[in-house]
């Protein structure tokens, strides 16, 4: 097995220390009520100890969970062994209850500080974070939709790292058409359900890595006639146990949710992914088929609750994706400082030592994309966290209501973002490798690999297109919006007001910015004035891209501007660290936002190419 020595290949700690501490003043969250109990140092020794477990557990089994997919015998699913030590050394160490409130046995961490910490497992091994990922959103939805009988029940066990959770929304006939689900639930006259159906792309949805397994499962209620609601009204969401419990000591008697079998996918192939039969009789649980559950919140509303753990798990996904950007950039960055190849242009002396690749000019562009990329990415779903802490924390209700729309507006973006473009770095770090990026025995291939899916998870890009166009910028929808115009205005007001010597190029910067933030304003004008809502969302997935870019655009000048004051009496390694900031915020500005302009001018023209062409032309 792999291990790291210094630098980390997994994440930069003074960049996460630039986010959290210079930028994005965690240091304040100290000052609210719910965070009063922390400091700085409480903050680094949950940091240091998540970096400790990733690198030293991990990363090591990264490519093993790679190698040895879980299979499963008819009867049971195997994993490595080293997996199930991972899981415990995280669960442990109290990182599954790191946000959670400490009357639920939790470290009461800022949401800020949590995803920092998930950031080290999502790099070192996101095939393994995954089942950490779902069970705390898991635990988070139930928090909010049940009651405290049921959370000791099912929600302190989950925190402790004994159950693990899932998510069951989609099906093989319905995919993403959550209203053509078919899965039914049945009342009983205890006031449980049983449910029957299938549900398919069950991440984590069987193992023998915890106690028990604890399924959200999306289902309708069948009406008196004994027929589904069509659409989304009708589903209900309810909470299905893999094991029964027969009193508060523990599982008991099997539930009736089979493994159907495994799906096996070109990444993350260390997470079990499955199949799922409720109620197909082959366990009688009280003696009958149908497979047990309890309603979540109430009948009718089960899409509305199961968005509370979606959203949170699109953030989660953009974390995933910016951290498999990120690993691979640090090693094709240790790579490139280290792979003597070739000599310079103006250096074709054949006798002279070859130079290491990063001495090369287009090397150094591909690296300083990746970084562009990931750094960026990072300091956005950092950034959302920090709105959730401002959500639940924030000291006015207007604070925390503006915070939520705000996010609201984000989360489509901090989802696809990332899942888009970090595997473009992904792409250039393979490619910084040459002929050994693609071979197993570099790690870049794999990070490519598992990051690819991520375009898919939770809702794919075209799917998060249409949201953010549809719903949160729609005529109903521009409240986050102008949010986000009166942040961004401000960050470039103060890039006017600025005296330093970068200032002339960050005021445009800051122009170019507001340039393309009124042309995105026109376009979202423009295409809901259509009156033909397919051609105004035919072009979706291009206005995601264009205003992800915009939004981009600001992380990279806050960023700039805080390198910029803290350039003035930085020395050594701290100097060249903003100075680094400041040139991935130009190549961004320079290399990347100028991409928007072509896509406002194909969004404006309200191009009707793909509804036009027929399905027989193909």
């Amino acid at each position: 097995m792999e291990t790291l020595t210094l630098p980390s290949r997994i994440l930069s700690r003074r960049n996460l220390d630039f986010v959290l501490y210079e930028w994005l003043d965690a240091g304040a969250l100290i000052q609210r009520k719910h965070y009063s109990d922390h400091s700085r140092e409480t903050f680094d020794a949950a940091l240091d100890l998540s970096e400790q477990i990733a690198t030293e557990v991990f990363y090591p089994i990264n490519k093993i969970l790679d190698a040895q997919e879980p299979t499963f015998d008819g009867e049971r699913v195997h994993t490595p062994p080293e997996l199930a030590t991972a899981l415990r050394a995280f669960c442990d160490a109290g990182l599954m209850a790191a946000s959670h409130d400490t009357d639920l046995g939790g470290m009461q961490l800022p949401m800020l500080l949590s995803q920092a910490c998930m950031a080290w497992f999502h790099g070192a091994s996101v095939s393994a974070t995954g089942y950490a990922m779902l069970t705390i959103g898991n635990a988070n939805l139930q928090i909010v939709y049940s009651d405290a009988e049921h959370i000791d029940r099912w929600v302190r066990p989950m925190l402790e790292g004994r159950y693990f959770g899932t998510m069951c929304l989609s099906e093989p006939q319905a995919g993403s058409s959550l209203s053509d689900i078919r899965t039914r639930a049945l009342q009983q006259p205890d006031g449980s359900y049983r449910l029957h159906g299938s549900k398919m792309w069950i991440s984590g949805g069987d193992h023998e890595l915890s106690e028990n397994i604890v399924h959200l499962v999306l289902a309708k209620i069948p009406g008196a006639d004994g027929q589904l609601a069509p659409g989304t009204r009708g589903i209900s969401l309810f909470l299905v146990p893999k094991k029964l419990l027969a009193d508060a000591e523990g599982p008991a008697e099997r539930n009736d949710v089979t493994l159907a079998g495994l799906n096996h996918k070109m990444g993350f192939r260390g997470t079990t992914n499955c199949l799922l039969n409720f109620g197909e009789g082959r366990h009688a649980p009280r003696g009958s088929a149908g497979a047990i559950g309890w309603l979540i919140g109430q009948p009718g509303e089960g899409l509305r609750c199961m968005f509370h753990m979606m959203n949170e798990a699109r953030v989660g996904v953009g974390l995933g994706a910016v951290m498999l950007g990120y690993a691979g950039y640090l090693h094709a960055l240790d790579y490139a400082r280290n792979r003597p190849q070739g000599r310079p242009p103006k250096g074709k002396n054949a006798a002279a030592p070859q130079v290491p690749i990063i001495d090369h000019a287009d090397v150094r562009r591909m690296l300083l994309a990746q970084k562009s990329y990931v750094e960026g990415g990072l300091a956005l779903v950092l950034y959302c966290a920090r709105l959730l802490d401002d959500v639940k924390t924030a000291p006015t209700s207007t604070q925390r209501e503006d915070a939520n729309m705000l996010l609201e507006l984000l989360t489509p973006i901090a989802k696809s973002w990332p899942s888009q473009w970090c595997l473009a770095a992904n792409d250039l770090a393979i490619q910084v490798h040459g002929g050994y990026g693609y071979t197993r025995d570099y790690n870049v291939e794999q990070y490519y690999r598992d990051n690819r899916l991520n375009s898919i998870h939770e809702g794919t890009h075209g799917i998060q297109a249409l949201d953010l166009l549809g719903r949160k910028v729609g005529p109903n929808g521009g409240h986050g919006l102008a949010l986000l115009r009166t942040r961004i205005e401000a960050s470039v007001l103060r890039t006017g007001a600025a005296t330093d010597s970068q200032a002339p190029e960050m005021a445009g910067w800051g122009a170019q910015l507001l340039q393309h933030l009124d042309g995105i304003e026109a376009v979202i004008h423009r295409l809901h004035s259509l009156g033909d809502l397919d051609l105004t969302l035919a072009n979706a997935s291009v206005f995601l891209e264009a205003l992800g870019h915009i939004v981009m655009a600001w992380i990279w000048l806050e960023q700039a501007q805080v390198a910029e004051a803290g350039s003035s009496n930085a020395v050594a390694d701290d100097a060249g660290f903003y100075a680094g900031k400041r040139q991935a915020a130009r190549f961004f500005f320079r290399w990347e936002l100028p991409k928007v302009g072509p896509m406002l001018a194909l969004l404006a023209s309200a191009d009707d190419t793909t509804l036009r062409m027929s399905s027989d032309w193909f």
